[in-house]
């Protein structure tokens, strides 16, 4: 169901430039009220400082293998998103990731013997390019307020993702997290769907915790966390409606 992101470039990046005022002084961003780019994708990058705010509308799960990453959940099936219509466009109240919010703009390091992080984009964007009219992103061959926010907005979540990694890391070490299935029976079928391929928190370990475990994902601020991922898994069947009331129904599961 989920993988992690490859380790190239990250999805929706076709390329990846950095930001100069020589190359880009006539460069400006205009805004968009859609994201053609994410009308396919069905899992998203999530961070721990969304997971409050997500899990009331999209399932929150780990990506499969031994780096996993929280995805945010718009579909069950590969190439689905029931949030957003053909033409990327929102079909009503919805969460937007920032990881989504971030594109086409990131933090990169243009040397590999360098910890320094350089503001890029990725040119293939249309949003970004030499346009008359959207918000200058350099004047005088200086950062306008628009790419200061830019920067900051990229900073932040750099920040929020290495405290991803340290979460995801602390469930690893307390061996929390497990294979994840989820049945879905549709009346008049036999079989019932299947979904593999993820990982979540082993509520039955979490109950067995010892106290000064406990305690420390407690103190840590762990829990509420742990929580909100568990909580939203019972989205995943408020998922599978969209598909079928969008018509994004999955192939009929073969008898086993």
């Amino acid at each position: 169901m989920a993988t992690a992101p490859s380790n190239a470039l990250p999805i929706f990046y076709n390329d990846l430039i950095p930001l100069n005022s020589q190359e880009h002084g006539d460069y400006h961003i205009r805004a968009s009220d859609s994201a053609p780019f994410l009308a396919n994708q069905h899992a998203v990058p999530l961070t721990i400082d969304e997971f409050i705010t997500a899990q009331r509308f999209v399932p929150i799960i780990f990506s499969s293998g031994n780096d996993p990453v929280p995805l945010a959940l718009m579909g069950l099936n590969e190439g689905v998103n029931t949030f957003l219509d053909d033409e990327g466009k929102l079909r009503g109240p919805a969460y937007v990731p920032a990881y989504v919010r971030r594109y086409p703009w990131m933090l990169a390091k243009l040397r590999p013997d360098s910890e320094e992080l350089s503001l890029c984009f990725d040119p293939t964007s249309p949003h970004v390019g030499a346009f008359e009219e959207g918000d200058a992103l350099i004047v005088d061959g200086q950062p306008t307020e628009t790419t200061t926010n830019i920067l900051k907005f990229c900073e932040e979540f750099e920040q929020a993702a290495a405290r991803t990694g340290q979460f995801v890391g602390e469930l690893k070490t307390m061996e929390l997290l497990m294979d994840g299935e989820v049945s879905i029976q549709v009346p008049g079928q036999e079989q019932p769907f299947i979904y593999r391929g993820f990982q979540m928190v082993n509520e039955d370990k979490l109950r067995e915790m010892r106290g000064d475990q406990l305690r420390k994902i407690t103190q840590n601020g762990m829990l509420p966390l742990i929580h909100a991922h568990l909580f939203s898994l019972q989205l995943m069947r408020d998922i599978f409606q969209l598909q079928v009331d969008q018509g994004k129904m999955p192939a009929v599961p073969a008898p086993q």
